[in-house]
């Protein structure tokens, strides 16, 4: 198992540099993605799988202040619904220009660190927002990844749909957007060496691991959100349930061997689908915070059955 290089240590709230290798097959670090991939050994990383925080605009300080207190900023507050509060959501349309140039250089640079880190042919599940998506799938492209198509995730929420601000009775009719109802992963590659065949020869990569003998991974995936045990366990604002990120892992690495990387790992999620799977992983997240929570939600997530849900590409579940 690759072991976490201790980069340099952090300011701020992650001053205290906290590094763990926890028990098990995956490793987790308190620094920022950027910086480790600078140190990371070319080839040495087998598939990514990662929620990305869209931008560095979400995760401030200041932002993520105003979504504590139910201020918004760019965290928008959506009313009650029948007596359920729902959940703070990013607010993509209220970035500004510079902000999208940002984001754009944000992806680019990810894109740029990451791509000597992965063995050929290893597969990129990142996951966007249909906004903002063309401002992560154009640099990856640009930097020399192949585009493998996107895996939808179908999500009914009690999100979007809403009327127009400060006016909703005036136009009871008119919905400023649709209702989301899909959330989209980008799925890249990095170019093969030669022949997908030689390539899962030597690198163990190259395609993605099938469901069954007969039956091939589908790129529409039914979920529920995150709730219950999973969401008291890790309270993270993305967090993704544990029935999609396990479908998700066991795809990335065709003969279940290998490293799979989450930079931007959160409360830990997909580290522990990934140990849920028996797959290796790292793990890295630059908030102290939410890194301090994912040190104990990782090995209670991992330990979790969760409820049953529909199988890859088949009909909605619970």
């Amino acid at each position: 198992m690759p072991t976490i290089p201790c980069g340099k240590s952090h300011s701020g709230a992650a001053a205290n540099s906290l590094f763990a290798h926890l028990a098990g097959n995956y490793d987790v670090a308190c620094v920022g993605a950027f910086e480790w991939l600078a140190t990371a050994k070319p080839c040495s990383l087998h598939a990514v799988v990662t929620d990305p925080p869209y931008g560095l605009v979400e995760y401030t300080p200041e932002e993520l202040q105003k979504m504590q207190s139910g201020r918004g900023g760019v965290w928008r507050i959506p009313p009650s619904f029948d007596g359920c509060r729902r959940k703070p959501l990013p607010r993509f349309t209220v970035l500004t220009d510079k902000q999208r140039e940002e984001l754009r250089t944000f992806f680019q640079r990810f894109a740029e660190r990451l791509l000597p880190a992965l063995v050929p042919g290893a597969h990129v599940f990142i996951a966007t927002n249909p906004l903002v998506s063309h401002l992560v799938y154009e640099p990856f492209i640009a930097e020399g990844f192949e585009k493998r198509g996107e895996i939808i995730r179908i999500v009914h929420t009690l999100r979007g749909g809403d009327r127009p601000k400060n006016a909703h009775e005036e136009f009871t009719d008119v919905t400023v957007m649709p209702k989301s109802c899909w959330e989209p992963w980008g799925l890249f590659r990095k170019p093969c060496e030669g022949r997908v065949q030689d390539n899962l020869r030597k690198w163990k990569t190259g395609g993605l691991r099938r469901i069954s003998a007969n039956e091939p991974f589908k790129d529409l995936i039914y979920s529920s959100p995150a709730r219950g045990a999973e969401r008291r366990i890790a309270p993270h604002p993305s967090l993704k349930p544990q029935s999609f990120l396990r479908q998700i892992v066991g795809a990335a690495l065709p003969f279940g061997e290998g490293v799979i990387l989450d930079p931007f790992m959160g409360s830990g999620s997909t580290i522990a689908a990934a140990a849920a799977c028996g797959l290796a992983s790292i793990g890295l997240e630059v908030n102290a915070d939410y890194f301090k929570i994912a040190l104990k939600a990782i090995p209670l997530l991992t330990a979790l059955t969760p409820k049953r849900s529909a199988e890859n590409g088949t009909q909605r579940g619970p």
